[in-house]
């Protein structure tokens, strides 16, 4: 199972925020849709270049859905889709026997599932999938064996590692209301561990269902093909019930935040996340190009100036969440040694002023464009890039916008990017974490 995402159209530098969005500006991704009887919405994209097929089921479930006292329920279904469904003591063999290969992943937002395998045996893919969702095999042993799986990944991950739980900070920071306020693995360890059986079975019968659910088939098949199976396999699986979508809107952010930490971890880190504008928002992709601006690749302001020149950082980034509902726009770095954090932050907000005051300039800004669009034109070569990202904009709500976001990038001007920076990159709608590495042989001493 993988809980972060990886690069399929956009690149979103953060290896856990990691989305899937983007755009071949030249070629319209062609699909076509349908709907069965209880709900499940099917979408298929025909290529008869390849031997292949994706099958892509996305569930409308991420951890934004989850109870405050419940959290890190969606990653661990994650889990416990892959531990046997009612007729299915194990998902991978078959797949495996199929000559197939298949992964998930779960963010803030979604729960996605796919199978990527051979044509003709594309039926395998279709009865795996229809049957862990009509049930899971609900079992103490199965629940018991993926919790432990869970505490283990949120102990290592979270606990163990340094910097492990910055997300937790920042996004307690950053959101009050708003279920962003905890990230994908959960809030609390306790959550998962004290998860019972009757617990796993409401949320499964509650999001797990076909009328919450998108099934996407992308490959040399025809719609016509895919019908066939789709109301043979899913068409009498029973829709759950109505979901309830009205999330607590995240007021604007009127003053800064600041957290300082101190922990046993190899050097300082800073971090500023500022609140931006939702993925449908034209001005997210605005921001997203600003974050390259500052960081994509060497010829970046941040690693330019404040790395290669200034040696103000021995490591700099900057990127988008991407998440579906107002995200975060980050910046962080690890000061060289001998700088403060003091030094190293003023830094960061020296280029952010040059951002504000100083027009990006038209080759500067194509340059960046050329960059994107050639990442959009390499995602495009994958079926199955191509089935997760319509699965992706289908539960965002804009499935055409696979066939508009090139353009839109494309749009952007230099003014447009200083206006946003203006407006977004201020201390007042700034969440600032200090992560100070504890000195020690003050400790010892």
């Amino acid at each position: 199972m993988q809980s972060c995402f990886l690069l399929v159209r956009r690149h979103w530098k953060n290896a856990t925020f990691a989305k899937f969005f983007s755009k071949k500006i030249d070629q319209v991704i062609q699909y076509e849709r349908f709907e069965l009887e209880n709900g499940l919405k099917v979408i298929v994209h025909q290529d008869n270049s390849t031997p292949l097929v994706a099958v892509n089921v996305i569930y409308n479930v991420g951890a934004k859905n989850e109870s405050p006292e419940k959290t890190g329920f969606a990653h661990l279904f994650e889990h416990l889709m892959f531990g046997g469904s009612a007729n299915v003591p194990d998902f991978d063999i078959p797949i495996q026997m199929a000559g197939g290969d298949n992964n998930a992943f779960t963010n803030n937002d979604v729960t996605n599932f796919y199978v990527y395998l051979p044509v003709e045996n594309v039926e395998t893919a279709f009865w795996l999938e229809s049957d862990r969702m009509y049930s899971l095999n609900f079992d103490e042993k199965v629940l018991d064996v993926q919790r432990k799986v869970v505490v283990e990944e949120f102990k290592e991950t979270c606990l163990n590692q340094p910097y492990g739980d910055v997300w937790h900070h920042l996004s307690e920071m950053a959101y009050k209301v708003h279920p962003y306020r905890w990230p994908t693995i959960g809030k609390e360890l306790r959550h998962i561990e004290e998860a019972t059986l009757e617990d796993v079975k409401t949320f499964f019968y509650q999001y797990y269902r076909p009328n919450n659910a998108v099934l996407i088939v992308a490959g040399n098949i025809s719609t016509e093909q895919v019908r066939a199976l789709a109301e043979k396999w899913f068409g009498d699986i029973l829709p759950g019930p109505a979901i309830n979508r009205d999330l607590p809107q995240e007021p604007p952010q009127t003053e800064g935040v600041v957290r300082v930490l101190e922990a046993n971890v190899p050097s300082d880190a800073l971090y500023l996340a500022f609140r931006m504008n939702a993925r449908l928002d034209f001005d997210f992709y605005v921001a997203d190009l600003l974050s390259d601006v500052l960081s994509d690749g060497r010829s970046s302001r941040l690693f330019q100036r404040l790395l290669k020149e200034k040696q103000l950082f021995s490591h700099i980034d900057c990127y988008v969440s991407g998440s579906y509902d107002p995200g975060l726009f980050i910046i962080e770095g690890k000061p060289s040694e001998g700088v403060s954090l003091e030094e190293a932050e003023a830094g960061i907000w020296g280029e952010i002023e040059l951002l504000k005051n100083e027009l990006l300039s038209e080759r500067e800004l194509q340059k960046l464009k050329n960059k994107v669009e050639s990442n959009l034109i390499f995602s495009e070569m994958s079926i199955l890039n191509k089935a997760i990202n319509l699965a992706l904009f289908e539960v965002l709500g804009d499935l055409d916008m696979i066939n508009k976001e090139g353009d839109l990038y494309q749009q952007i001007t230099p003014a447009e990017l200083q206006r946003v920076a203006r407006e977004m990159l201020r201390l007042e709608n700034c969440c600032r974490l200090y992560y100070k590495a504890v000195d020690k042989e003050a400790v010892v001493a």
